[in-house]
């Protein structure tokens, strides 16, 4: 073994005896680096960390108990191991050195092959939790890439199912982003209120807002002649239509069996998919819930959906002003919509308007009629 490769060991001992004939002793075998005051020996591992530290004990200005924890206390030196050199055979003094941090004791006068047993095996205990350490992280980093690529997938595979309700529908890819907007605006807002700040904490509010573009997911299933009719439906037709909400949310619980049932983000996906058209009077569809029964996650995409569709284009209808939509959703306060997602919607008004704008689709917009 090259000198370069050896292990460093550095003993700190105030009698110049002593830190020679520990010299002579290791160097044989280990690159040897000496310290006489405890001051030195912390200065020289700020500088170099050693592998092994041998500690003299009594040593004046600073002991080796103070020395040892100087040095655990450092995260940057806390993993070296310390062996203690001492005259003292007191069970109380060794008690006090392990309480600080060392790993063992060698006792005065030295014996050579103690000394260069106790070394070799506390350095191959060293490198056994180094190699454990770093297999640990090497896992661990292993792992989080696994879960990256896993998460990816799923990413990518709703973003196919996204644009496939987008392809069959009227709507854009640009109706994503706002409704995706407006909903983390309006979560956002909540969680600084008393009602839904528990449960609107950053990961809710994220996968919330990650789950919002598969709201109409289900119109795949829906024909085209009836989905992508340019007049008013009949009631047959509309009673179809409806359909979309229980089939999107039946699309989504697939999923969620192949992709795992604790999967935050479907879990909400599949309540906004069905809950989405519920109103807050009981009157809306699939199962006429009605008040807080209507999933939070379905009740922030209801403002946001409806909002977005009132400031857009349809082949049935123009788009309507930002005042004249904020007229209608105040009229709906506590019938169709939650009074307090509308509070929060009134108060963030100026932000929808500047979205719509910013993220607004080619088509020309219409005069709005009221």
């Amino acid at each position: 073994m090259n000198n370069e490769s050896r292990p460093t060991v550095l003993v700190i001992d105030d009698t110049p005896a002593n830190l020679s004939l520990l010299n002579q002793l290791l160097r044989a075998h280990y690159r040897v680096r000496l310290a006489s005051s405890g001051a030195r020996g912390l200065e020289l591992t700020a500088q170099q960390a050693p592998d092994l530290i041998l500690l003299d004990i009594m040593m004046p200005e600073m002991d080796g108990y103070e020395v040892c924890r100087r040095l655990k206390a450092n995260p940057a030196s806390a993993g070296i191991p310390v062996i203690f050199l001492t005259a003292k055979v007191d069970a109380a003094d060794e008690e006090l050195g392990f309480e600080v941090g060392a790993v063992d004791f060698i006792h005065k006068p030295i014996a050579p092959s103690i000394v260069l047993a106790r070394v070799k095996t506390h350095l191959q205990i060293k490198a056994w939790q180094t190699f454990l350490e770093d297999q640990s992280a090497w896992l661990q980093a292993e792992i989080e890439r696994r879960v990256n690529e896993v998460l990816y997938l799923q990413e990518a595979s709703i973003r196919v199912m996204v644009s496939l309700a987008e392809f069959r529908d009227e709507c854009t890819g640009n109706h994503i982003r706002r409704t995706q907007t407006y909903v983390r605006l309006l979560a956002q807002y909540l969680s600084r209120q008393e009602r839904d700040r528990d449960f609107l904490t950053a990961e809710h509010i994220d996968q919330i807002a990650k789950a919002s573009p598969l709201h109409d997911i289900g119109k795949i299933a829906i024909p085209d002649h009836i989905l992508l009719k340019p007049g008013k439906h009949t009631p047959e037709e509309f009673a179809i239509m409806k359909t979309h909400a229980v089939k999107g949310e039946s699309m989504l619980a697939r999923t969620r069996q192949e992709l795992g049932e604790d999967n935050l983000m479907l879990h909400f996906a599949s309540q906004i998919a069905r809950s989405h058209h519920e109103r807050w009077d009981g009157t809306g569809y699939p199962d006429g819930l009605c008040g807080t029964a209507i999933p939070l996650p379905a009740r922030l995409m209801a403002v946001a959906d409806v909002y977005d569709a009132l400031r857009s284009v349809r082949p049935y209808k123009p788009a309507f002003s930002h005042a004249a939509a904020v007229s209608l959703l105040l009229e709906q306060r506590g019938r169709h919509f939650d009074p307090a997602l509308i509070d929060a919607f009134l108060a963030l008004q100026d932000e929808f308007a500047k979205i719509a704008t910013q993220l607004a689709d080619s088509q020309p917009v219409a005069s709005p009629i009221l």
